[in-house]
C-alpha cells in the first residue's frame, strides 16, 4: 500500500462491509509487529508498509475481542488507537465496530457557532452515577435551561477512574468508567444521538499538545514524542521533526473520527499554545484543512475551538487569511477581568487587570492585551482583534480551571454575594460573544470543583500529592491543599440536583433561564455583533455602560460592581424605554425593583446589579 494510500486510513482496528478487520499501526522501531489475542494467545503477524506502518487483513478478529501488540516479541502492548480499554490503561484493547450503533439524528443540522449557548460539563462529577447514561437523564434540564450546546470535559482513557480527563493517554479512547452498562464508545454515541434528538450539539474537549503519565506506550512504538522542545509535560509531541508525518496523521486522524464516527458538533482544543510546530504547515491548520473536507462530503458543519493563552489572531483568521482557521476560542481576559471587577483578589496574573476598565476593554475589543505593556509579563503582549468578529470568541464568568486551580476549588458562589453572582452571569450574557456556562451555575451550586486523580502508579500519585501541596504552600492559613488522591476530593466535586428545587437556587436557576431565553429570542442578544457595540466606562463608580445597536433596535445595559447604588443617564434619543431584565428585582431576589417603563433621563442602578432597557416592547 503507498504512502498517500496509508495516509488516508484511521489507525486501530476498523471493518470493511464485509465484516473484515482492518489492522494499522505506526511502529518504525519495530522489526516485528505481531497481534496477540487474549482469549488464546493466538498471534498474527502484521505486514510492513512504507514509512514504518503495519497492517493486517483478517476475519478472526471480532468486536468483543481483546487483543495487544508485541513488539520485536515484547508485550503485549494496548493499541496506540484503541477505540475502548475495558480494563483500564494497563489492560489490553478492546475491538469495538463504530459502524454497528443506529444513528437516528439524520435531520440534525448543526446550529450556526453565533447561535451556541454552551454548558461545560465533568462526566464523573455531573450526576451521581458518573456515566454517560445517567447524562442522557438530564438532558431535559439542558432544554429547560434553554443551552443547545454541550461540552463534555475530556473522555480519553486515562488510569483510574477519577480525573479532570487532561491525563489521558488514548486519544482514539473512550473512558470506560463512563459506560455504564454497555460499552464507553457506544454510551458515548448513544448520548450523541440523543442529545441532536432534542437540539442540543456536543462538543468534546481533546488534548494534542500531550499525553497523560501513566499507561503513555506510545513512544515504545514510534517517534511520538521530539526533545526538540520543552513542555510543562516533557517532552513534546512531535509534530514537525523527523518521523513526524505519521504523528500528524495519527491526530488529524483522531479529529476527522469524532466528527464522523461519533457524530461530534465541535471539538475544543486545550491549551494549543502549547502545541509546538514551526512546520510550514502548522498541525491546527492542516486539521481544520482535513475538517473542511470531511463536511464537503457529509454535508455537516463541524467546528474547532481553541483554548490559549496567546491574543493571537493567527489561529483565528481563515486559512486563506494567512490563520489556522480555527472557529473560535476561548477568551480567559474577559473572565479575569470580570473576576477583578468583582473584587475578588488581584495576585498572579489578576494582578495585570484593572477591574472595570479592563473588562469594558473587552467587551469592545476581546482582547484586554492587545499590543500592550504587561506587568505580569514583563513586556507587551498579544494583537488587537480587529475584524474578527464577535462569534469567534467564547466567554465565560467561570469553568473548570478556574475553579479547580483554586487550592479549595471554590465556585463563585462561595466567593462573591448572591447579588454579584447574577451580576457575573449577565455581563457574560450581555456579551457581544458567545456564552459559556460551568455546570451547576445555572443554580449557584456551592460544591466545589477540586483537583482530582486516580493514578494507581502509587509513586505517580504521591508525587501528584506532594506537588499539589507544593503549589499552595503560600496558602498555608487557609488549610491544607485537598488530597487530589482522595476519592472524598471526587465526591466532594459532584453537583447536589436537589438544591435546583430549593431557595435561592431555584431562583438563580429561572434567572439564567430568563437571559438564556433573551439571548436566544433577541436578535439584538443573539446577534454577536461588535459593529453595533459601544462601551463607557465609569471608573469611579465601578460601573460600565452598554449601548448595543441591531438594526431600530436599541439597547442600554447597565452593570454596577460597587455596593453602592449609581444614578445613570439614560440616552435621549429614544424616549421611551423598557425593561428586559433586572438582576435586582424582587423576583430574582433582589431589593429595589426597576421601572417597568423609563424615558430619558436619570436612573438609579442598584448595587452589585445589572439591568438592561431597550426600545423594544418587551411581551
Amino acid at each position: 500500500m503507498s504512502y498517500d494510500d496509508l495516509m488516508t486510513l484511521r489507525p486501530g482496528v476498523s471493518f470493511n462491509e464485509q465484516g473484515e478487520a482492518q489492522v494499522l499501526v505506526w511502529a518504525p522501531k519495530a522489526e516485528s509487529v505481531q497481534l496477540q489475542f487474549a482469549e488464546d494467545a493466538k498471534i498474527l503477524d502484521l505486514e510492513p508498509q512504507d514509512y514504518g506502518f503495519w497492517i493486517l487483513q483478517t476475519r478472526a478478529l471480532w468486536p468483543g475481542d481483546r487483543y495487544g501488540f508485541l513488539l520485536d516479541g515484547k508485550g503485549p502492548y494496548p493499541d496506540p488507537a484503541t477505540l475502548y480499554q475495558p480494563e483500564g490503561v494497563h489492560g489490553l484493547s478492546g475491538v469495538f465496530d463504530l459502524r454497528k450503533f443506529n444513528w437516528t439524528d439524520q435531520s440534525w443540522k448543526n446550529l450556526a457557532l453565533k447561535e451556541y449557548i454552551i454548558y461545560e460539563l465533568h462526566t464523573g462529577t455531573f450526576t451521581p452515577e458518573g456515566t454517560f447514561a445517567a447524562m442522557e437523564e438530564k438532558l431535559d434540564h439542558m432544554v429547560g435551561l434553554g443551552v443547545n450546546a454541550i461540552e463534555i470535559m475530556p473522555v480519553s482513557q486515562f488510569a483510574g477512574d477519577r480525573n479532570w480527563g487532561y491525563d489521558g493517554v488514548f486519544p482514539y479512547s473512550v473512558q470506560n468508567s463512563y459506560g455504564g452498562p454497555v460499552a464507553a464508545p457506544e454510551a458515548l454515541q448513544r448520548l450523541v444521538n440523543a442529545c441532536h434528538e432534542k437540539g442540543i450539539a456536543v462538543i468534546l474537549d481533546m488534548v494534542y499538545n500531550h499525553l497523560g503519565p501513566e499507561g503513555n506506550i506510545l513512544g515504545n512504538f514510534g517517534h511520538y514524542f521530539t526533545n526538540k522542545y520543552h513542555t510543562p509535560w516533557g517532552d513534546a509531541i512531535n509534530f514537525d521533526d523527523a518521523w513526524s508525518d505519521a504523528v500528524r496523521h495519527y491526530f488529524v486522524q483522531n479529529a476527522l473520527m469524532w466528527f464522523r464516527d461519533f457524530h461530534i458538533d465541535g471539538l475544543r482544543l486545550d491549551a494549543v499554545h502549547a502545541i509546538k510546530d514551526l512546520g510550514p504547515v502548522h498541525i491546527l491548520q492542516q486539521i481544520k484543512q482535513e475538517v473542511d473536507e470531511l463536511s464537503h462530503k457529509t454535508g455537516r458543519a463541524h467546528y474547532l475551538i481553541v483554548e490559549m493563552d496567546l491574543n493571537d489572531t493567527r489561529f483565528v483568521k481563515p486559512v486563506e487569511a494567512g490563520g489556522y482557521g480555527m472557529d473560535a476560542q476561548w477568551i480567559d481576559e474577559f473572565h479575569h477581568a470580570l473576576r477583578v471587577s468583582s473584587g475578588q483578589e488581584r495576585s498572579g496574573y489578576y494582578a495585570d487587570f484593572n477591574g472595570v476598565a479592563s473588562l469594558a476593554k473587552s467587551f469592545r475589543d476581546a482582547y484586554v492585551y492587545d499590543g500592550i505593556y504587561s506587568e505580569h509579563r514583563k513586556r507587551k503582549f498579544g494583537m488587537k482583534a480587529e475584524g474578527i468578529p464577535g462569534h469567534q470568541f467564547i466567554v465565560f464568568s467561570q469553568n473548570h480551571d478556574h475553579i479547580g486551580n483554586r487550592m479549595l476549588g471554590e465556585r463563585t458562589s462561595r466567593l462573591v454575594s448572591f447579588e454579584m453572582q447574577k451580576l457575573l452571569a449577565g455581563a457574560v450574557f450581555l456579551s457581544p460573544f458567545i456564552p459559556l456556562l460551568f455546570m451547576g451555575e445555572e443554580w449557584a451550586e456551592p460544591n466545589p470543583f477540586q483537583y482530582f486523580v486516580s493514578h494507581t502508579d502509587e509513586e505517580l500519585a504521591e508525587a501528584v500529592r506532594k506537588g499539589r501541596k507544593r503549589e499552595f504552600a503560600a496558602f498555608h492559613l487557609e488549610g491544607e491543599a485537598p488530597d487530589p488522591v482522595a476519592v472524598s476530593t471526587f465526591e466532594n466535586s459532584k453537583l447536589q440536583w436537589e438544591l435546583i428545587h430549593r431557595p435561592p437556587h431555584q431562583t438563580m436557576l429561572q434567572y439564567y433561564r430568563k437571559w438564556i431565553a433573551l439571548r436566544k429570542t433577541l436578535p439584538l442578544f443573539r446577534e454577536c455583533d461588535r459593529n453595533g457595540l459601544s462601551v463607557e466606562v465609569f471608573q469611579e463608580k465601578e460601573l460600565i455602560y452598554i449601548q448595543r445597536v441591531w438594526g431600530r433596535q436599541h439597547l442600554a445595559g447597565f452593570l454596577n460592581f460597587s455596593k453602592s447604588a449609581q444614578q445613570v443617564p439614560l440616552p435621549s434619543e429614544h424616549l421611551s424605554w423598557h425593561k428586559m431584565i433586572a438582576s435586582s428585582d424582587l423576583v430574582w431576589g433582589g431589593q429595589q425593583e426597576m421601572p417597568d417603563h423609563a424615558d430619558a433621563g436619570a436612573l438609579t442602578v442598584a448595587p452589585e446589579s445589572v439591568v438592561v432597557y431597550s426600545n423594544i416592547i418587551n411581551s
